[in-house]
């Protein structure tokens, strides 16, 4: 399993959760064993602000088609549900979008294919989220 971005106050709701099950008694359950391996593959440290996208960072486009712009942090929304600061819509790198901007850098033009039709978007800006 790859590591998995998630904020400090997500992965310590995630030890909690699990430090309650074993404590119940159900350390060997689907929900512990899902626990533990969220909590071994966590990622907490910011990623570096190199203009790189990647899971864990704020990411801002620019939609070609309309010109419309949008800010996001690109990650789980469900590990970012778990942290009520942040306060920025989330979006899976597993996603169409999040899919084509992994791996790319601010300037670049991507396109992606979501149920709606094909779209490009411009990366205006990915830093670290904070």
């Amino acid at each position: 399993m790859e590591k998995i971005w998630m904020t400090p106050t997500a992965l310590q709701r995630l030890q909690d959760e699990l430090a309650e099950l074993t404590r119940g008694g159900a350390q060997s359950s689907a929900r512990a064993r899902e626990l533990r391996g969220l909590v071994e593959h966590a990622e907490v440290e910011s990623k570096p602000d190199d203009g790189r996208v990647e899971p864990g960072m704020q990411v801002s486009v620019r939609f070609e088609s309309t010109g419309r712009e949008a800010t996001f942090l690109l990650g789980s929304r469900a590990l970012a549900g778990l942290d009520p600061t942040v306060e920025v819509d989330v979006y899976s790198a597993d996603s169409p979008l999040g899919r084509a901007l992994v791996g790319s850098t601010v300037g670049s033009t991507v396109t992606f294919t979501p149920p709606a039709g094909r779209q490009r978007v411009t990366v205006l800006a990915a830093v670290p989220f904070a």
